[in-house]
């Protein structure tokens, strides 16, 4: 199989594999290090097994010489940074992340397989997206518990999951539908405001979930998708208007923004109440300086949900702000290459579809770390790839699948009258 490869090719996947291998070493032994004295079989047993599930889900992926293998070295760079960390804060969350790891990288070549298989299926199901989006927030709101505030859990058989994140993947696939239909749809009478309205429906319900962290993503996946791909204008200033009195009506409407803004303001009045979270994080941020005070040296375990949403403030106290922005550089190159992948695709429905996937990865990372870091208010959705949690991190690799299949410079372009 090798000397069907070009020998450019070879080079990118050997040098991805051991990129991948120096930097899961290099991070494994800043742990392993601190634990000198508490080395234990099950350190060595987490060091192990994060090696080779990343090593064989790089290997793997280097076998499509086609398509871009960066991709997958990127965000594995982003979930070791964040298991690690993970793993120093509670060993049973960390090995937990595993196993979520594992179930992600699995659907993640399931996508590209099933898309590969059924491409052309896909370009012209706009109205099945827009219902499996707004089923599964109905199916929320009608069985979903509360949990941090928000009505977005939903328990089968001792399993919790978010159907909001899962959302995200039809809700992509309508956008790009909508784009790659535009001319049939605008035959329709109203059809150039379908992706609106449809977009709107979704907000509400999570508007009733309480769900305003996804939302906010959602509406940035659209507004960026208009910007690149509408060419009526008018509709791109109205869907700003409509966001601009949707954002001040839900400030007067829901105590719980008012508060999140007020928090926002001023944390240091409430210290040790409502502004409890983000303080810590800032002073946890603080504390760790420019090199970090080192992993197991700080005390992350001050911040609230330090694993999950706050996870950027544990990263920036123990291994400093310079890893901080590493972080958000390898997250502008996973946006930059999704771009790149979007600029280069010959179908518009895929064109669109891996622009989406991009930007919801962007809009997430700037609104979460945005949060921590107290440039905007805190909102609680995870940082993707990186935060503890089966429901974001699964989702996020089957976006990431999708958008692998998008990046294969080969692709058949699908026969849109089939």
């Amino acid at each position: 199989m090798d000397r069907l490869i070009p020998s450019p090719m070879k080079r990118r996947m050997v040098s991805a594999r051991w990129m991948t291998l120096l930097f899961q070493i290099l991070s494994l032994s800043l742990v392993l290090v601190h634990q000198r004295e508490t080395l234990t079989p099950r350190s060595l047993g987490f060091s192990a097994l994060l090696i080779v599930l990343t090593l064989m889900s790089q290997f793997l992926v280097n076998l499509f010489h086609q398509a871009d293998s960066y991709l997958l070295m990127i965000t594995n760079m982003l979930f070791s940074i964040g298991v690690i960390l993970i793993y120093r804060l509670s060993s049973f969350y960390g090995y937990r992340q595993l196993i979520f790891y594992s179930l992600g990288i699995a659907l993640f070549f399931a996508a590209y397989f099933i898309l590969e298989k059924t491409a052309d299926f896909w370009v012209q199901k706009i109205y099945f997206y827009f219902l499996a989006a707004a089923g599964l927030l109905v199916l929320t709101l009608l069985f979903g518990f509360v949990s941090g505030g928000a009505k977005n859990w939903i328990e089968i058989g001792g399993f919790s999951f978010q159907p909001s994140e899962l959302a995200k993947v039809p809700f992509c696939f309508l956008i790009a539908g909508f784009y790659a239909n535009r001319d049939r749809m605008r035959s329709l009478k109203g059809g150039k405001y379908f992706l609106m309205a449809a977009t709107y429906v979704l907000i509400a319900l999570f508007f009733l979930q309480r769900e305003l962290g996804t939302a906010m993503v959602f509406m940035g996946v659209l507004f960026s998708a208009q910007i690149a791909f509408e060419e009526d204008k008018k509709v791109i200033l109205l869907n700003v208007g409509l966001a601009i009195i949707g954002m001040v009506l839900a400030y007067f409407l829901f105590g719980h923004i008012r508060t999140r803004v007020d928090i926002w303001i001023d944390p240091w009045v409430d210290m040790d109440g409502r502004g409890y979270q983000i303080t810590q994080s800032l002073f946890g941020i603080a504390a760790g300086g420019f090199f970090g005070t080192g992993i197991g040296l700080g005390h992350p375990q001050y911040i609230p949900l330090a694993y999950s949403d706050f996870i950027f403030s544990a990263i920036a106290e123990e291994m400093g702000t310079f890893m901080g922005i590493a972080v958000i550089l390898l997250f502008l190159l996973l946006v930059y290459r999704g771009i790149k992948v979007s600029l280069a695709q010959p179908h518009p429905f895929y064109s669109v579809l891996a622009l989406c996937i991009s930007i919801s990865f962007a809009a997430q990372a700037l609104i979460m770390i945005g949060g921590v870091l107290k440039l905007i208010p805190l909102t609680g959705i995870t940082l993707p790839f990186m935060a503890h949690g089966g429901s974001s991190l699964v989702t996020s690799f089957v976006l990431l699948g999708i958008l692998f299949y998008c990046s294969n410079a080969a692709l058949e372009v699908p026969d849109e009258e089939a």
